[in-house]
């Protein structure tokens, strides 16, 4: 009996994002690598965190603690995690009911968005915004509403803000400090927020991942401080930020319990929970604030150092109050567009950029590009000696 041919075929997928491609960060690593350029474009250090903090690790396994931890994080770490809002911010967060820990901030942010924007609900998207934002909104089935933060300075603007608002609007998802502008919003501008929001419905997923990264002796106004907000806001902060270990995709949500009641269904079917040595690692590592306390200094003279080789090229460097990135406006270096800079950039001065129009929906190109400067110096010094060439 002959065995019958069966022809192989894989079913067409109508895709649910058909806007999404390869990210830039992705595309610019990879041409970084291909032209040994100086990686400069995607946002994570080139340097190892506290030994201390993997010695934790190491001890955590080696206690056993290698099994699945509760759903919403070992519970130590979540008391570790409210203290440090209670004394940085003022606000107390209850760490059974209203602290999630999550795979890192990605995780955090479609999360919150999965539990809380039905189809057809709008979501306010503050551009340039990190990419991410947008596919989570689509995946949902909500409806993206762009509001263009004012170009040059990248400063909220609240007149159409409160012009985008309607009965549908479900949420806002603001970033502070800003990737890819290095802004911090003010005490004055989260008050506007307040206030603006305060006769509606409208959810707030607050983005703080950068929130230990605030120079020149500013402050992160985290939504905590403001109980309008904070009683409406899911705030999302990464561990991997602010200790160095962007690999180990831990982060954390804190939000009033009935808003993460809902969070913890969808995260609960999403990753369940998180990687255990770790979570314990981090938690006793929390123990001493120093380490988070004294990131500001160690990333500004890092910023510091950079922008004083920036600024004996052509390029005009914009203020960075916040985050460990540097925007630089190439306006009279070249007349090439951003993407097309990078490229070149990359090709043939050897630094890898992050071109802003990236970050917005519809491309807007104001010849402005971003450096990551969350590099070892003597990584920042050979892109400086590069760049010298401009």
């Amino acid at each position: 009996m002959s065995t019958p041919t069966v022809t192989a075929r894989t079913p067409e997928v109508q895709t649910k994002l058909p806007a999404v491609g390869t990210t830039i960060f992705t595309v610019m690593s990879a041409l970084a690598v291909e032209k040994k350029a100086v990686n400069l474009g995607q946002g994570f250090p080139d340097f190892g965190c506290d030994p201390k903090l993997l010695q934790a690790v190491t001890d955590a396994m080696a206690a056993g603690h290698n099994q699945y931890p509760p759903m919403p994080g070992i519970l130590a770490l979540r008391q570790a995690i409210a203290s440090k809002i209670a004394a940085l911010y003022g606000h107390s967060y209850d760490p059974q009911t209203e602290i999630t820990v999550t795979a890192g901030a990605t995780q955090a942010i479609i999360t919150a968005i999965l539990a809380v924007v039905r189809p057809g609900d709008e979501v306010i998207v503050l551009e340039p915004c990190y990419d991410s934002y947008v596919p989570n909104i689509d995946l949902a089935g909500g409806k993206v509403v762009r509001v263009p933060l004012t170009p040059g300075t990248f400063r909220p603007d609240f007149d159409k803000i409160a012009a985008a608002l309607t009965p549908r609007t479900r949420a806002i998802i603001i970033n502070t400090p800003h990737n890819p502008s290095a802004t911090v919003w003010t005490e004055s501008e989260m008050r506007r927020l307040e206030e603006l929001l305060a006769p509606t419905d409208v959810l707030v997923i607050s983005d703080e991942v950068y929130e230990h990264m605030v120079y020149a002796g500013g402050k992160h106004e985290s939504a905590a401080r403001f109980p309008g907000l904070a009683a409406r806001t899911f705030i999302v902060s990464s561990f991997g930020k602010t200790y160095h270990v962007t690999g180990w995709k831990v982060g954390y949500v804190a939000a009033p319990a009935a808003l993460t009641a809902e969070f913890r269904k969808v995260h609960q079917f999403n990753v369940f929970t998180v990687n255990t040595p770790m979570q314990h690692a981090l938690a006793s590592f929390m123990v001493d604030p120093t380490p988070y306390l004294e990131l500001p200094a160690f990333y500004q003279r890092k910023r510091d150092l950079f922008a004083e080789g920036l600024a004996k090229t052509r390029l005009k460097l914009l203020p960075s109050a916040g985050t460990y990135f540097q925007c630089v406006d190439i306006s009279d270096v070249s007349d090439l567009d951003e993407s097309d800079f990078c490229q070149w950039l990359t090709s043939e001065i050897g630094v890898a950029a992050i071109p802003l129009s990236a970050f917005y929906g519809d491309g807007f190109d104001q010849r402005v590009v971003r450096f990551c400067f969350a590099k070892k110096d003597e990584t920042l010094y050979s892109a400086l000696e590069r760049l010298a060439r401009l």
